[in-house]
């Protein structure tokens, strides 16, 4: 798959030398001459230009680029090139940095951004993660569908605890994407069945996380059941 970051500083290169570790082709595409730094990637192509530049991005070929990302420590900077990298070459999946969560409603398909990252958002949900046990987590925006990548740790008293995934009628526009048990990560089939302290992965429509949220939190002796 081929890659291009636009933005060179500590957050453009720490994610090209993880997606280059797994193989990928990666492009950083930096204006500042001070962040050319090909020593510490080096094996990732490097394009001195303005992403903001048509003719740049005409340089970088970013018409074979399957994904986009936009890294730089500037918001404006950053939704111009999503919005390039959509509408003008057609990139599949763009990806966007946002640095002031003031900032992140622009961060929308209307400006050709695909998956919105917060750094500040993204913390603190970790750490919500990571205390919280029956409560949901919003860990991921995506912004085609108002989708979210939410989290919840099914607690002991659960109801659903033993029951298999194919047996569970999830609210609508939601899908259980992973399972992951101790140090196991499960791709979830129907005859999986979930255990008390399991982490869940899941897609869900903003809409529908209150409803997800109460079905998980249902407790086996609720006479409600």
């Amino acid at each position: 798959m081929r890659v291009a970051i636009a933005g060179a500083g500590a957050v453009g290169r720490s994610i090209a030398g993880e997606l280059l570790e797994n193989g990928h082709e990666i492009l950083l595409i930096d204006k500042a001459p001070t962040a050319i730094s090909v020593e510490r990637v080096p094996q990732a192509e490097w394009l001195l230009a303005d992403a903001c530049e048509i003719t740049s991005l005409d340089e970088a070929a970013l018409q074979r680029c399957n994904v986009v990302i936009a890294a730089t420590g500037d918001d404006k900077v950053n939704l111009v090139v999503s919005l390039l990298a959509k509408t003008e070459y057609g990139v599949p999946r763009v990806v966007a940095r946002v640095n002031n969560p003031k900032n992140e409603w622009l961060f929308n398909e209307s400006w050709g951004v695909d998956v919105a990252v917060s750094t500040p958002r993204l913390m603190s949900a970790l750490v919500e993660e990571a205390v919280s046990v029956g409560d949901l987590v919003r860990l991921l925006r995506f912004s085609h569908g108002d989708a979210n990548l939410v989290e919840l740790t099914l607690p002991e008293e659960s109801a659903l605890a033993g029951t298999q995934v194919g047996d569970v009628q999830w609210p609508q526009d939601t899908s259980l994407v992973t399972i992951i048990r101790g140090t196991r990560v499960l791709a979830p089939t129907r005859e999986d069945s979930l255990e008390a302290g399991d982490e869940l992965l899941f897609v869900a429509a903003q809409a529908r996380e209150e409803q997800l949220e109460d079905l998980l939190s249902v407790r086996k002796d609720d006479p409600a059941r």
